[in-house]
């Protein structure tokens, strides 16, 4: 019974923390990941090209202003894989904690590192920058993430899925509730 309880408080808690986030918490993300994304391919270009300057969140190089608006941010990408990590049960909130840092931090790198190479395309006038910017913009945020769940899965060695495993959960626990009640 006190299993059951811990189990179904948690459920709730972790479905909570996702609907709060979702509804106040959004803004949040973009607002921490603008900063620091801005300001890391700052950093980066400056180290690999000529200097250039930062007005809010446009960086000018070599007379080229290159904006990150907040689709290069990816905001609702982080949010996804919070959605993902907070949607699986019985996991130890330290362990989910490194998981969500570990998933966080490959997701960062990866697109400052993709951000700083779109914008060494855009500035040197390369004539594939238009289509290597809607593929990596289409198809590679949904390959980053699931690829990034994925790792984070085996390297965590995560058993649950993602609301399966809670569907699962209380589907079992309702059975047990009726044929309690019919015995």
């Amino acid at each position: 019974m006190k299993k059951r309880e811990n189990s179904l408080s948690d459920l709730g808690l972790r479905y909570f923390i996702l609907l709060v986030i979702g509804i106040i918490g959004t803004p949040f993300f973009y607002f921490v990941f603008t900063f620091l994304t801005v300001n890391s391919v700052y950093f980066l270009l400056n180290i690999f090209s000529n200097p250039s300057s930062l007005i809010s969140n446009t960086i000018i190089i070599q007379n080229t202003p290159i904006e990150i608006i907040g689709a290069c941010v990816a905001g609702s990408a982080y949010y996804l894989l919070l959605i993902l990590n907070l949607s699986i049960p019985n996991i130890a909130l330290k362990k989910r904690l490194l998981i969500i840092l570990f998933s966080f931090s490959i997701l960062f790198l990866i697109n400052v590192l993709r951000i700083f190479a779109l914008s060494l395309l855009y500035v040197s006038q390369c004539p594939m920058f238009n289509i290597t910017h809607k593929l990596l913009w289409y198809a590679g945020s949904i390959i980053f993430v699931v690829g990034i769940w994925f790792l984070s899965v085996k390297i965590f060695r995560i058993k649950g899925i993602p609301f399966y495993s809670d569907i699962k959960f209380l589907s079992k626990d309702l059975k047990k509730i009726k044929f309690s009640k019919k015995h």
